[in-house]
């Protein structure tokens, strides 16, 4: 199967290939942009690199998933990221990940890419939920789903663990009978 490149109004949404580790090493070794991603910031090229074999090795999983690298459409580096993974066929659902250059926060392209990645697996990945966990002082991360129609459905305490200690984290999820997004085809 290809890779679904996706388009938007100011966006790309492309596979990420090992060319962009650099660029994966600038967002996630941005600790201050970073702190609520749920892991270390990078500190290493091959960590980048390692990352890019991850997202890749994701569509292998019993459990697939897909990510992709977001990245202006005039051109220029990986601004950021977004994916679907733990995908549960069975059940229709996944879980949401996604990050963004600190220096591109506040522009709204992240709510532009989540449209077109969630319409996009509703329609090709079938999905009936989607969900999301979000730090409970990642204020722009909740505002941001919340305007995307993800409800909040609780305090998950201490399940994630980064920067050195257990992190509670708040659980959103998207349904499609609740989306507007599940009747836009890509």
């Amino acid at each position: 199967m290809d890779f679904p490149t996706l388009r938007t109004e100011r966006l790309i949404l492309r596979e990420i290939t090992l060319d962009d580790a650099p660029a994966l090493l600038d967002i996630h070794g941005d600790a201050e942009a970073m702190r609520w991603y749920g892991t270390n910031p990078l500190a290493t090229l091959e960590q980048a690199r390692q990352m890019v074999e991850t997202f890749a090795g994701w569509r292998q999983l019993p459990a697939p998933g897909i990510r992709w690298g977001l990245a202006l459409s005039g051109g220029g580096p990986l601004i950021g990221s977004l994916g679907l993974f733990k995908w549960n066929r069975g059940w229709r659902s996944c879980a949401l990940g996604y990050e963004l250059a600190r220096g591109r926060q506040g522009q709204g392209l992240m709510s532009e890419a989540l449209r077109a990645a969630l319409a996009w697996g509703f329609v090709h990945m079938e999905l009936n939920r989607i969900e999301a966990q979000v730090h409970p002082d990642n204020q722009a991360s909740l505002t941001l789903l919340e305007r995307l129609d993800f409800k909040t459905e609780g305090r998950a305490r201490q399940a994630g663990f980064w920067l050195g200690r257990h992190q509670d984290l708040i659980n959103l999820s998207l349904l499609r009978e609740e989306s507007a997004l599940a009747a836009t085809t890509t």
